[in-house]
């Protein structure tokens, strides 16, 4: 067993920088002061996902607020909630089967999301997904992040 000897001086130093560190995070790079999940988001992520599935755009559009934004790797910067609809609903949901969440991890506002997607065509593929969420309940924001088209292809994807 090998003996590690630290000064009181470097144990102190040590411990006032993590302090510090820890005080000046922001708030959404914490965890919650509870330390578990909130069920309130996870209620509205599944509702949002369960939209999805079942081709139900009137919960899909109540869910999004006026100011809502999406993001992805697609090309997809900031676009509105009209454009999310005209590009991502009306281009996907035909092809949407069902999904697994397999990991959900919420914050107050925000959530991230790993699912598995089947699709009617025979295929899946996986994305995270970071979602934030406002005081009234809707979705600000989403960023989907995926691998490449060969790998993780959209419903509609040839590959």
């Amino acid at each position: 067993m090998t003996k590690i000897t630290v000064s009181r001086r470097n144990m102190l130093a040590t411990g006032a920088c993590a302090l510090v560190g820890a005080i000046t995070l922001p708030a959404s790079v914490r965890a919650s002061e509870t330390g578990t999940p909130n069920l309130m988001s996870e209620e509205l992520l599944r509702k949002w996902y369960t939209a999805w599935k079942d081709k139900d755009f009137a919960t899909f559009n109540s869910m999004l607020a006026d100011n809502f934004t999406f993001s992805s790797a697609a090309g997809d910067d900031h676009i509105s909630k009209t454009t999310f609809k005209t590009q991502c609903w009306d281009t996907q949901i035909n092809f949407i089967k069902d999904f697994d969440l397999e990991r959900v991890a919420t914050g107050p506002n925000d959530a991230f999301v790993k699912y598995l997607c089947y699709t009617k065509n025979g295929k899946s593929f996986r994305n995270v997904e970071y979602l934030q969420i406002d005081e009234n309940r809707k979705l600000i924001s989403i960023e989907c992040y995926f691998g490449a088209q060969s790998s993780f292809p959209s419903a509609v994807s040839k590959g």
